[in-house]
C-alpha cells in the first residue's frame, strides 16, 4: 500500500517535513472518505499545521489531489526510463518494464486508488496534466513493443497502440480487487501480467 504517517497530532512525526506529511494525510483520509468528502481544514488539523501552510506549499486541494498521483508516476517514469535504455534485449526489457508498472503500482496502491477514483474531480488544467504525464510513460513503453515488432522478436498482428491501451487496462483495475492479505504478493501479480503480455506477443 501507499506509504502513509500513523502518528499524531493526528498523523504525523512533527520531524517529517510539512509537505511529506499533508501528502500523507491526504492520501490517508482521501482513501478512507473520498476526496470530495475532504475538507482543507480537516487535511491541516490531521497533520497539525495551518492552512497557510498548506497553501505555501499546495495552491489547493486539488493540488493535492494531483500531487498523490504524480509522485507515483514520476517514480513509475524513473524506472521505466532506466529499463528502457539498457542493453538488455527487448523482451527482457519489456518484460522488466511491464513486471515493475505492477510492482510499483500495488505499492502504492492507496494512490492510484484515489487517482482513478477523483481523477474527474481535478481542475481542467491539471487533468491535461496528468494526461500529458500519463502518455509520455504510455510511450516510452510502446515504443518497447513497436522496437521488438520491428526486430521480428514480436508478433505484429495487433497493432502495439492496442497492446499497450490492453495491458495498462489491466494495470489501472489493480486498485480495484487487489488485497494485501490475498494468495498472491506484488511480484507473483508482477510476473503472471507481464508474462502473460510476452505470451501475447510472441510470433
Amino acid at each position: 500500500m501507499a506509504a502513509r504517517t500513523t502518528e499524531g497530532p493526528e498523523d504525523g512525526n512533527r520531524e517529517t517535513p510539512v509537505p511529506q506529511r499533508l501528502l500523507a494525510v491526504a492520501t490517508r483520509l482521501f482513501a478512507e472518505r473520498g476526496y470530495d468528502r475532504t475538507s482543507v481544514q480537516e487535511i491541516v488539523e490531521a497533520a497539525g499545521v495551518t492552512k497557510g501552510a498548506l497553501y505555501h506549499y499546495f495552491g489547493s486541494k486539488d493540488d493535492l489531489l494531483h500531487e498523490v498521483y504524480a509522485r507515483m508516476l514520476r517514480l513509475q517514469q524513473q524506472r521505466l526510463d532506466a529499463v528502457a535504455d539498457s542493453d538488455a534485449p527487448v523482451e527482457e526489457r519489456l518484460r522488466a518494464a511491464a513486471a515493475d508498472v505492477v510492482v510499483t503500482t500495488i505499492e502504492n496502491l492507496d494512490d492510484a486508488m484515489i487517482f482513478f477514483r477523483s481523477m474527474h474531480q481535478l481542475s481542467p488544467e491539471k487533468y491535461k496534466q496528468v494526461r500529458a504525464e500519463r502518455r509520455r510513460y504510455h510511450e516510452r513503453f510502446r515504443a518497447l513493443v513497436e522496437e521488438g515488432m520491428r526486430d521480428g522478436v514480436f508478433a505484429t498482428a495487433t497493432p502495439a497502440d492496442l497492446v499497450v491501451d490492453y495491458y495498462f487496462g489491466s494495470v489501472h483495475h489493480l486498485s480495484t480487487w487487489y488485497r494485501t492479505d490475498g494468495p498472491l504478493t506484488p511480484r507473483q501479480v508482477a510476473d503472471h501480467l507481464a508474462d502473460l503480455l510476452l505470451r501475447s506477443l510472441r510470433p
